[in-house]
């Protein structure tokens, strides 16, 4: 008889805590669908190999055509001069500036706006490679930096 009593206490006490256990599990799946719920996830960021940082950034959805701006910073020590900036959306479109930005002085932000071949939708994700041609002082070697952007399309 006295074992079946210790039986009991031990499955009283498992259940207790198993109880705790499925509130808390409940209890951060609801958290997480609120806080974290996929279809807000979409990656906001922009990384741009050095010397370039990408200060600020955006995806826009015009008429026929979208957009991506892209304020780049010059992290290194001399002026660049950037030739072209090109990004490559992932699924095929390509993203070009229409005129080089031209000469970027060290810690100058310099805002790029590439004019993209194919339209973007808005609100859905934008996911794109980044590649800035450059060249430093009065060298002629034209110079790849290489990043890459997401972020949602907006109106």
């Amino acid at each position: 008889m006295y074992k079946d009593k210790k039986g009991q206490a031990a499955m009283e006490f498992l259940m207790t805590y198993g109880w705790a256990i499925l509130a808390a599990i409940i209890a951060i799946g609801v958290l997480a669908y609120f806080y974290f719920s996929p279809g807000d996830m979409g990656a906001n960021a922009a990384v741009l190999n050095a010397p370039f940082y990408v200060e600020a950034w955006n995806a826009g959805a015009h008429d026929t055509a979208g957009t991506v701006g892209l304020g780049i910073k010059n992290n290194g020590q001399d002026t660049l001069t950037i030739s072209e900036v090109k990004v490559t959306v992932t699924g095929g479109a390509t993203c070009t500036t229409g005129s080089a930005p031209g000469d970027v002085a060290s810690g100058a932000i310099s805002d790029i706006v590439a004019t993209c071949d194919a339209g973007l939708t808005a609100g859905a994700n934008f996911k794109g490679a980044i590649a800035v041609k450059y060249t430093r002082g009065l060298s002629t070697t034209v110079l790849t930096s290489t990043g890459s952007v997401s972020t949602k399309v907006v109106a």
